[in-house]
């Protein structure tokens, strides 16, 4: 190997040593990275979080909610350092001027999917007549209030079954995925991201929605407008675009931007 080439472990060891250098300043030493993170990208956050820990000796405390739980608590004044979630929050908080302009670091892109009980018929939603008819045929329906609900409402209206697939609706339980909520008989169809769908046992995934109404899901990693510790949230939005994250992210079911 020559001397310009790294291997992926070098690689990795590169930057964590970087960013190790970057927040071992007098930032680090001014208390807690306050990290707030959407229920989506939480297994890769948190799975990260120790090792960017380990790397910069940078203390990081972390709050996973849902992102229309986690929008109200910014909105309403809560602090911190660094969001991290859809553009579909992220940008109403900026707007609000919660969140600083122009320090959006995108990271990971998410589709939305469909899952039955396991055991039970698996629909065909190849097409979106399929998927139309696949929905009206259904019982009941799960989805989220969070931006994959959203998504799929505008989904629905886009086929003109809104009002049809709204009153089959069964809501989550507060922190409930919807995936639990198709495991335990609660509804024959459950959609949400596929992120949130692999952790729940007891389900089958369909699949992603088809072609022509996939519409990609952005996170990223944005900044507070007065954030006590910019410098080691800068550094953390970096990690999570790092080779590690990179590799995570795929394994659990999301895809880097």
């Amino acid at each position: 190997m020559s001397k310009l080439q790294l291997t992926r472990k070098q690689t990795i060891s590169v930057l964590i040593g970087g960013m190790a250098a970057i927040v071992s300043g007098p930032a680090s030493a001014q208390g807690e990275l306050v990290v707030y993170c959407t229920i989506a990208t939480r297994e890769v956050v948190q799975e990260l979080t120790p090792a960017f820990e380990r790397a910069t000796k940078q203390k990081v405390s972390l709050t996973v909610d849902g992102g229309p739980a986690l929008f109200q608590r910014i909105a309403d004044g809560a602090k911190g350092d660094l969001f991290v979630g859809p553009e579909e929050f992220s940008g109403p908080l900026i707007q609000q001027g919660k969140l600083a302009r122009n320090a959006t670091t995108a990271f990971a892109r998410s589709t939305i999917s469909l899952a039955v009980r396991e055991g039970a018929a698996v629909p065909d939603i190849t097409t979106p007549e399929k998927l139309k008819a696949a929905l009206l045929s259904a019982k009941t329906v799960s989805y989220s209030a969070g931006v994959s609900g959203l998504q799929f409402v505008r989904i629905m209206e886009q086929l003109g079954i809104a009002g049809q697939v709204a009153g089959k609706l069964v809501s989550p339980e507060p922190g409930e995925l919807v995936g639990a909520v198709v495991a335990r008989g609660g509804a024959d169809i459950g959609v949400q991201q596929l992120s949130e769908m692999l952790p729940v046992s007891g389900i089958r995934i369909v699949g992603s929605l088809p072609a022509e109404l996939r519409q990609p899901i952005i996170y990223g990693s944005t900044l507070f407008l007065d954030a006590k510790q910019p410098v080691a949230a800068k550094a953390f939005a970096d990690f999570l675009r790092s080779p590690r994250a990179r590799e995570l992210l795929r394994k659990k079911g999301l895809e880097p931007a």
